[in-house]
């Protein structure tokens, strides 16, 4: 089991690595978004840098690279604990990509799609949580950071067995976003309508 747990998370990590955002800014000839907008090459960068159809297809291509793994893993009968391993592989191959000289985006978009095969209820209250606390605020990072946060009880409440290894994506999502914690707190944080006045 244990060796079966490390093949998938290094399959997890590579897949992880393949950066959405980049992929699909070279392919339509898009500045780098590690170099431009908010230097974040995730779906919301992509949005402020070219749109909602893009935007879309990168947030598709980060949802599969957290559920294809973790899925294969839950299929091959990995337990949670493992399926914890293969996920967390997956948002650290997101966040350092091999592939792409280790620049990478948050791994929000990779965590919550390795939480589908555990649910499309749990993970579709995240993505409202989500979207509500981004309609409130205007933060995109404190929307993920409240999601992060409020995900172990919602999987605890939902599915229990699950609790530790999602805590610990979770965690792994908090951690990443300590530069936005310290804008946040000082204030300095810019808006999603902000950042999309300045393009």
């Amino acid at each position: 089991m244990i060796a079966l747990t490390f093949l998938m998370a290094i399959f997890a990590y590579l897949a992880g690595s393949l950066s959405s955002a980049i992929i699909v800014a070279r392919i339509y000839k898009l500045p780098d978004p590690r170099k431009n907008g908010s230097g974040n090459p995730g779906a919301t960068n992509i949005l402020r840098l070219a749109g909602v159809k893009l935007a879309i297809l990168v947030l598709m291509g980060d949802l599969l690279k957290g559920t294809i793994p973790v899925w294969c893993s839950y299929f091959i009968g990995l337990d949670p604990i493992s399926l914890g391993v293969v996920a967390i592989a997956a948002c650290l191959g997101h966040i350092f990509p091999i592939f792409f000289e280790f620049e990478g985006g948050k791994g929000v978009a990779t965590a919550l799609g390795s939480l589908l095969p555990i649910g499309l209820d749990l993970t579709g209250l995240l993505l409202v949580s989500w979207i509500v606390v981004l309609l409130i605020s205007g933060y995109s990072s404190l929307a993920s950071i409240f999601v992060a946060i409020i995900s172990p009880l919602l999987t605890y409440i939902i599915k229990p067995e699950y609790t530790i290894p999602v805590a610990m994506l979770g965690l792994l999502i908090i951690i990443r976003h300590q530069p936005n914690i310290m804008r946040l707190l000082k204030g300095q944080e810019p808006k999603v309508s902000e950042k999309f006045k300045k393009r």
